[in-house]
């Protein structure tokens, strides 16, 4: 949607517009609505892929490829790693 504006702004730009979003969802988790939760929600989505695709990454390919066969821990798709291990 953005890509001109994406690539002209470049990944620490866009990487500095990512974490202005994830403060406005921490705000929104600790007193926001539903929707607005949801809202801030699509935006990090939105800005991590952004940034994927300005540094070339192809984000569908790189979650399969770590994710795609269960957590990378213990292998399954419903994760049973102890709680304190960091998947």
């Amino acid at each position: 949607m953005y890509g001109a504006k994406d690539a002209a702004r470049g990944v620490d730009g866009t990487f500095m517009w990512l974490m202005e979003e994830v403060g406005e969802l921490a705000a929104a988790l600790r007193e926001g609505s539903h929707e607005e939760l949801a809202l801030e929600f699509a935006d990090v989505l939105a800005w991590l892929a952004t940034i994927a695709n300005v540094a070339g990454v192809d984000l569908d390919a790189a979650v399969r490829k770590k994710y795609g066969n269960g957590c990378p821990g213990c292998g399954q798709f419903a994760c049973v790693c102890d709680l304190s291990e960091k998947p």
